[in-house]
């Protein structure tokens, strides 16, 4: 079914095969479609060309963000057909589900006070690495109203322009800002249980993963500093949780084995002990739960660091730059 109250925007950056799989789950979805390209040397615009899909590239001269990107995409629906009601925000290395658009754009017909309904993002191939099934695990929210969304959504046009729309500044976390944005402004972010979109995050390698979470520990910073004040408190607990377990207790370790050996290193055993509490929180068998421990531990060195790189840029005042892991 296509709609015609609805637009549609896709972003990307060297998707390769995961926008092929993208654009071909959205085609004929709704009347208005555009890809907005940042800077790929993969053949992605002639490629959405080629399908009959609006594809826009954005100027190189100017930072790449993905929040500029759907900033761009949204302008261009809206301008391509005023009566649009709603836009579908969906990233290139996704595959969107073929009755979402059907189901959200019903649901926020009749609720007039939800800006954002998102569904059930899931992993595309969440078994074949550690890696990817802690995203799977990441998507996996809880149903109602939410503080935040990933980037995959739905959103009311008015509410979106009310608050206007992403900050291109937010160079992670730029949905979270925004929801954080809307729902101060009176409005709801809800998830439903519905079947919305395959993310493909193919990670296979650490150093993937430790981009990322390094990527994350910017975006604490970021957020923290941006809305961290109360009532909002946006990313406090993130950030101070990073700062705690990645920075702060390494040294104190490190201290204490230094001024009372041998028995100051045995500070070190604070680590297996909270990835063995974890564990015990965590569900699947027993090798899952332990795995899961371990690296949701060892996020907190990564996510530090990406605390020190944002306070680094702000004392410096050096202009973000975007963090890829793929």
């Amino acid at each position: 079914m296509k709609l015609s109250r609805v637009g549609l925007v896709a972003i990307g950056r060297n998707e390769g095969a995961r926008l092929d799989r993208c654009l071909a789950s959205v085609i004929g979805s709704c009347e208005q479609q555009v890809y907005v390209d940042s800077g790929s040397r993969d053949g992605s615009v002639p490629k959405a060309r080629r399908l009959g899909i609006e594809a826009i590239e954005l100027d190189p001269k100017k930072r790449f963000t993905a929040a500029r990107a759907r900033n761009a995409g949204f302008e261009r629906v809206c301008q391509a057909d005023s009566a649009l009601k709603y836009v579908q925000f969906v990233d290139g290395d996704c595959e969107l589900n073929p009755a979402w658009l059907e189901t959200g754009f019903r649901f926020l017909e009749d609720r007039d006070d939800v800006a954002i309904v998102y569904g059930r993002r899931r992993e595309r191939t969440p078994n074949l690495s550690i890696y990817n099934t802690l995203c799977d695990m990441e998507w996996d929210t809880a149903l109602g109203e939410s503080k935040s969304c990933a980037g995959d959504f739905l959103v009311r046009i008015d509410a979106f322009r009310k608050v206007g729309g992403f900050r291109q500044d937010v160079i992670a976390a730029e949905d979270t800002e925004l929801c954080c944005r809307l729902r101060n402004a009176g409005w709801k972010i809800l998830r439903i249980e519905a079947e919305m979109s395959v993310h493909d995050a193919s990670m296979f390698h650490f150093q993937q993963w430790w981009t990322r979470c390094l990527r994350a520990g910017y975006a604490f910073a970021l957020g923290a500093g941006l809305h961290g004040a109360a009532p909002e408190r946006l990313f406090v607990w993130e950030s101070r949780r990073a700062l705690l377990w990645g920075l702060g207790l390494p040294l104190v370790c490190l201290a204490a084995g230094i001024a009372a050996p041998p028995w100051g290193w045995l500070t070190w055993l604070v680590y297996p002990l909270q990835m063995m509490r974890l564990a015990i929180r965590n569900s699947g068998s027993l090798r899952r739960r332990m795995l899961l421990g371990a690296f949701q531990v060892m996020a907190r060195f990564p996510e530090a660091l990406g605390q020190l790189k944002y306070l680094r840029d702000r004392v410096l005042s050096r202009q973000a730059m975007i963090i890829e892991y793929k």
